[in-house]
């Protein structure tokens, strides 16, 4: 489970620099593509992470926020397992940076009991792989210090922490968030972090 007790602070992310490379999925897992009825799979898996206080109010935030851009829906990526049971979901969408719309990575979320098998880097891989694709760098994503295990794995995608810069309706509160790392993460991740880090 997430550490929720973890201050919040609005963490930004760029990855500039992205070649294609394919997902690397454990025997029996497979990536799809969203198909109707995933968003009730998705709100459930959401709900039981933390992430909403309610299922209704997860599937509710799913079908106004992504079910009203039926172009994009191809983008909203689910892995499975062999019985087709929704394993985890990532997101490759588009928001604004003032006028401009940027591509931006959302929402990858593994269940816990399937966590530390690769299914996250996958996810996160096969998002990108759309980016890469279809000439969409930069991407963004918007995070926070709880998630730094995400963090690590966005790094190691070729994500930067970024010092200034934020898109959409954030505030960028890169120094908060320093401060909150170095209470939970190891001096070499620690180190990691700010050689990951570019105005």
């Amino acid at each position: 489970m997430l550490d929720r007790t973890i201050p919040f602070c609005n963490t930004i992310m760029k990855c500039s620099d992205y070649e294609y490379r394919k997902p690397a999925l454990p025997d029996g897992f497979s990536i799809v593509s969203y198909q109707a009825g995933y968003e009730k799979e998705w709100a459930k898996l959401e709900y039981t992470i933390g992430d909403f206080d309610s299922e209704a109010e997860a599937e509710k935030y799913f079908a106004e926020t992504y079910l009203q851009r039926a172009e994009l829906l191809p983008n909203i990526l689910f892995v499975v397992n062999r019985d087709h049971d929704l394993i985890g979901s990532c997101i490759a969408w588009q928001d604004m940076q003032g006028i401009n719309s940027v591509s931006s990575l959302h929402w990858l979320v593994v269940d816990e009991r399937y966590q530390g098998i690769g299914l996250g880097r996958a996810l996160g891989t096969a998002v990108m792989n759309i980016y890469a694709e279809r000439q969409g760098l930069p991407v963004y994503i918007h995070t926070q210090p709880w998630s730094w295990k995400a963090i690590l794995l966005y790094i190691s995608l070729g994500f930067k922490l970024q010092k200034t810069v934020s898109f959409s309706h954030y505030e960028n509160e890169y120094e908060k968030a320093m401060i909150e790392f170095g209470k939970i993460v190891t001096a070499e991740q620690y180190k990691l972090l700010k050689q990951s880090s570019e105005a």
